[in-house]
């Protein structure tokens, strides 16, 4: 899994945040997060095509495709990646992608956009690695403790591991960036936030961790946990709903075949454990919007950052995302279509996004 001394990191962070009125548990953050929108600056033309099928994402193949083995305390996770490269001479800057935390999401959410940025003529020779979390997508899903630390512990040796220099997502990767634990040339947060569904509507208090620690242990055990992530997310309707009503935009990209595809990973053995942490906060990275702020201006004058927000996302989310468009450290500050998975519903758009400040950054030296 060797990779050249050069990487930039690109994440997905958003938090689902339904208003109490129409809240049912969606355990996802696109928070995390391809269908294609394409806007070229130097045209006056805009491509708005419709999202990618299910089918079309999946022929969308890497390179190569492996599984690392990640030992954690008394745990081994076998985590898969997939890299992403075409055949051009000279030195590659390389970009790591890590999907949304969920049970619903996979590295399938980032092929869209890896595949449009490697294509694209230019100076940057580029090559992408998306890698699933432990614990979802195509990982393995074991019984463990999943919090934030873990997260954050999994990222540090994923990425010292594939690159001898290093470099949910963009918050824990933020996280360890300002300790120093990585050391990536850039960040792109797209569509980012720090809070889990249960946290951000009914907050923090005493009570409600209590709450929160009993909702956790139920999701945890073998019988009732089952039943209650079926009634609350592991069915169809449920999955359609959240969709249709703030994860994409366009509810007419909600389709039958893309409902069922997410249904299929509710099912896999060991799917809530994950989602069982997130929902109830022990996978938010900070505690408040000063605490996330601080992240970023923790990392001012070190490298650039490149914020995506959304016209289309939830109202509590949306504002996590507006902090930061005159925060300090945040080099780069761009909205595009889309709501809570820009870069799975809109690819291209995003892509054209993310290009550009690689561009802006990195080419003069490419």
């Amino acid at each position: 899994m060797a990779m050249a001394s050069f990487a930039i990191s690109i994440f997905s962070l958003a938090t689902v945040a339904p208003t109490c009125k129409n809240y049912r548990p969606f355990l996802s953050q696109t928070t995390y997060s391809f269908k294609s929108i394409s806007i070229r600056a130097s045209s006056t033309s805009l491509d708005y095509s419709t999202p990618s099928s299910v089918n079309e994402q999946k022929a969308l193949k890497p390179t190569k495709t492996n599984y690392w083995e990640w030992k954690f305390k008394d745990n081994v996770i076998d985590v898969y990646y997939e890299e992403h490269e075409h055949e051009r001479t000279g030195p590659q800057k390389n970009i790591l992608m890590i999907p949304t935390i969920s049970d619903v999401r996979t590295v399938e959410e980032w092929r869209g956009v890896a595949k449009d940025i490697l294509e694209r003529s230019g100076k940057l020779n580029l090559r992408a690695t998306i890698v699933d979390w432990p614990g979802l997508g195509f990982s393995s899903r074991p019984k463990m403790d999943y919090d934030a630390d873990v997260m954050e512990n999994f990222v540090v040796d994923f990425i010292n591991e594939i690159s001898s220099s290093g470099g949910h997502a963009a918050t824990i990767v933020g996280r360890a960036a300002k300790k120093g634990l990585v050391k990536p040339k850039a960040i792109a947060a797209v569509a980012p936030t720090w809070a889990g569904p249960l946290p951000i509507v009914f907050g923090r208090d005493s009570s409600m961790q209590t709450r929160y620690g009993l909702l956790r242990g139920i999701l945890r055990t073998p019988g009732a946990g089952w039943m209650m992530y079926n009634m609350l997310v592991s069915n169809e309707g449920a999955i359609q709903s959240q969709y249709k009503s703030h994860v994409y935009a366009n509810p007419q990209n909600v389709t039958p075949a893309f409902v069922q595809s997410r249904y299929k990973l509710t099912t896999e053995k060991g799917s809530r454990y994950v989602p069982a942490a997130f929902l109830t906060g022990l996978l938010d990275p900070v505690n408040s919007r000063d605490e996330f702020l601080e992240l970023f201006s923790g990392l001012e004058g070190k490298i650039p950052i490149l914020v995506v927000s959304t016209e289309g996302s939830p109202k509590r989310s949306k504002a996590e995302m507006e902090a930061l468009r005159e925060a300090r450290g945040v080099s780069k500050f761009v909205k595009v279509a889309g709501a809570l998975l820009p870069h799975e519903e809109y690819p291209y758009m995003v892509a054209e996004e993310l290009y550009k400040f690689l561009q802006e950054n990195f080419e003069v030296n490419a």
